[in-house]
């Protein structure tokens, strides 16, 4: 069964409130649709970084969020996740605000995940960034999971 590392974006657009932006309310709609329908296809795991983030804000929405990750497996800090986070930071020039961008493409990295799935389209799941990520990865020996947004792993059914 693939991999999925879920970045904190998800469970946020999971249980939302309905957004006036229309872009953003359609990613809400296809974030359930995938988690309703599809997430079953995939083995889904989270990491310290993800609970920290989500427990972040509203008391209503932080119990949400936190609900909607019950029993979903947790992966492990270590030395090798911290030190290729920091590297990340370092030669993609992430901005200071997003050095937990930089530990959730670690996370996904070292794990071997097969996708980190995401609605971070700044910082993650951006074709120039991907571009220079998969670069580096080969350079330091990894493997790139695929970065992408729920929309990407619906299954639509097959035409005829």
């Amino acid at each position: 069964m693939p991999t999925i590392y879920l970045e904190t974006t998800i469970p946020s657009y999971l249980v939302a409130k309905p957004s006036r932006d229309i872009v953003i309310l359609a990613h809400q709609q296809l974030t359930r649709e995938w988690w309703n329908s599809h997430r079953h296809l995939y083995e889904i795991f989270i990491s310290q970084i993800v609970l920290d983030e989500i427990r972040i804000g509203d008391r209503e929405m932080v119990d949400k969020r936190t609900e909607v990750l019950q029993g979903i497996p947790m992966l492990e800090l270590n030395s090798e996740v911290e030190s290729l986070a920091v590297r990340y930071f370092e030669s993609l020039q992430f901005p200071v605000k997003a050095i937990r961008d930089a530990f959730h493409l670690s996370y996904a990295v070292v794990y071997e995940m097969d996708f980190l799935v995401t609605w971070n389209c700044a910082h993650l799941a951006n074709a120039n960034f991907l571009l220079r990520l998969s670069k580096l990865n080969r350079q330091w020996g990894y493997e790139t999971p695929i970065i992408c947004t729920p929309e990407e792993l619906i299954e639509y059914p097959k035409e005829d």
